[in-house]
This record gives C-alpha cells, sequence and structure tokens, in this order.
C-alpha cells in the first residue's frame, strides 16, 4: 500500500449509515483487484472502516488486522447487523484495549473507536483467524472461507459422482481447492482453472493443490478471467451473498460455463435441492442429465 493510501474501507458498509473516507483502498478478500489485509504496513493507516463480517474468528481477526495497520490514535468505524456480530462488537473492541462509541441504525450497531497506544489481544485474534492447516480436513483453509473447518456436503455428493474427466477444465467457485484435487487425480486432465472470488480461498488452494496443470484465478467467476473452448467445468456455485440468499449467483454460475465450454462440453454442478437451476440448465445446454440426488442435494451434467 502506498504511503499516498492512507485510509482504507473493508467490505461495503451501509450507504448512508456510515461515511467512507474520500479515497479509501478496498481491503476486503472479497473483492478482487482491492489490496491485502494482511500486507498494511503496521501504523501506516490513518483511517479505516469496515463492515465486519458476520463470523467470530474471522470478525476478530480483521479487526485486530486493522488495529494493527492504524496508527495510534487513528479513526476505526465498525458496522455490523445486530444479529450477525453487531451485538458483539463493542466488547470485542473493547477487549482489545478500545474505548468505544456505539450507535445504531437500520438495524445495524456502528462503533466508533481509536487504535489505542497499546492493544492488547492483537496476536492470538491474527494467529487465530490466518491461514492454517487444519488437522481433520488435512487442508490448508482459513476462517471466512466457505466451509473453511469442515467437509461441505454437497462437494461430498459432486465428488461422488464425478467420472474422470479430461482435457482442459475450470474449477468456478473453488474455494479450498477440493473439487480440483480430486479432477486432477485424473492422467488425462490438461490443465484446470480454479476460480474464485475470495482471495484466501485461492491462497489456500495454491497450497493444497500443489500440481502443475493448475492455474489460479481470484475474479468473480462469472465474469472473468478469460477463458474459452473448455472440455469440462465443475462447480459448487454459492447462493448467499452477505448472509442473503441470492439465487441469482448460481444462475450466473451456470451462464458463465455455458459460455467457456466448447459444444459438447461438460458442467458437473452440485445445488441444494430447493435452487430453481432446471429452467437455465435446459435453456442454455442441449442436454441436462439428472446425476444423483440425496442429503439435499442434486447433481447435474450438462452438455453444450
Amino acid at each position: 500500500m502506498s504511503d499516498a493510501a492512507r485510509v482504507c474501507v473493508y467490505g461495503a458498509p451501509p450507504a448512508g449509515l456510515v461515511e467512507v473516507p474520500r479515497g479509501a483502498v478496498q481491503v476486503s478478500p472479497l473483492s478482487p483487484g482491492g489490496e491485502s489485509l494482511e500486507e498494511l504496513a503496521s501504523g501506516s493507516l490513518a483511517a479505516a472502516v469496515v463492515a465486519a463480517p458476520p463470523g467470530t474468528v474471522e470478525r476478530r481477526y480483521v479487526l485486530a488486522r486493522l488495529l494493527q495497520a492504524l496508527a495510534p490514535g487513528a479513526a476505526l468505524t465498525a458496522v455490523a447487523p445486530k444479529d450477525k456480530g453487531g451485538a458483539r462488537l463493542r466488547k470485542e473492541l473493547e477487549a482489545f484495549g478500545c474505548t468505544v462509541a456505539e450507535t445504531s441504525g437500520q438495524h445495524q450497531r456502528i462503533c466508533r473507536t481509536e487504535r489505542p497506544p497499546e492493544p492488547t489481544g492483537l496476536e492470538a485474534a491474527i494467529a487465530a483467524g490466518a491461514l492454517q492447516h487444519h488437522p481433520t480436513l488435512g487442508l490448508w483453509t482459513q476462517p471466512g472461507v466457505f466451509s473453511w473447518d469442515r467437509p461441505d456436503p454437497g462437494t461430498r455428493q459432486l465428488l461422488a459422482a464425478l467420472p474422470a474427466l479430461s482435457g482442459r477444465g475450470a474449477d468456478l467457485g473453488c474455494g479450498l481447492g477440493v473439487l480440483a484435487l480430486a479432477v486432477l487425480e485424473g492422467a488425462k486432465v490438461s490443465r484446470l482453472d480454479l476460480v474464485d472470488i475470495d482471495a484466501r480461498a485461492i491462497a489456500a488452494a495454491r497450497r493444497n493443490v500443489e500440481d502443475p496443470r493448475a492455474a489460479f484465478h481470484w475474479a468473480d467467476a462469472r465474469l472473468a478471467p478469460e477463458l474459452s473452448g473448455l472440455d469440462f467445468v465443475v462447480s459448487n456455485p454459492p447462493f448467499h451473498d452477505r448472509g442473503v440468499e441470492d439465487r441469482e449467483l448460481g444462475q450466473g454460475f451456470i451462464r458463465r460455463a455455458h459460455q467457456i465450454l466448447r459444444p459438447g462440453g461438460a458442467l458437473w454442478l452440485v445445488a441444494n435441492r430447493h435452487l430453481p437451476y432446471e429452467a437455465v440448465l435446459n435453456g442454455l445446454f442441449s442436454r441436462v442429465t439428472p446425476r444423483g440426488e440425496g442429503a439435499g442435494f442434486k447433481i447435474y451434467e450438462a452438455r453444450r
């Protein structure tokens, strides 16, 4: 981060509720092309505004990182929905040694504070929320990434249905790289592009998928990177945006898969049973075949 970029914002604070300083640099891992929260120099910021994430470990990690990056006395404004961490924001900041002024509005809690001269507990919070090797998963992971500390049942369902694939492919919404590891067991796979909007997922996947055929992209899978003529796509697409169900997300993944596949190429997709993806699949692909259903999920093979 340059010396001129003295303020930052994490996430998307509600418009009209919290003022984001002019020229603030985005440091959320969910904003491709932004700066890295982890690379902020200690004491380099004059102010920071954060839409605090809902997960406790993730939220405390973000707050600690920002307090570490702020100069002593620099302002920190944190906001979160009352039922998604906002009710705990004040106590968490006070545990770091901050003096907090708290207000509320639009079902959100807003906490304003300054970096104390000697914050407490930052190192422990950063260690708990950092990239780490999970002993149960046997993978590198980080709090805040999708299914960061447990096997995802939808991914397991898709793994059970996947045949041996071949040629060039992509994993849209790759997460930690669980699907990619299985796909790359196939000797006939020549390349696999792993795409995720979460920089933390990409960082973990790079460590988990140590295969020269793998390429990694921090990007919104619905828009980038530039891919075409693929033989296959695998995907367990998201259907929540900031904690709210958004069915258009998964539909966007399906449309993107259709764009980047060659004629005859296959999309292998897992989805929650209640999600209405059939109309989009049937409207785009020449043949859509159910390949399994169970535990609340459904599997599709869709041929372009």
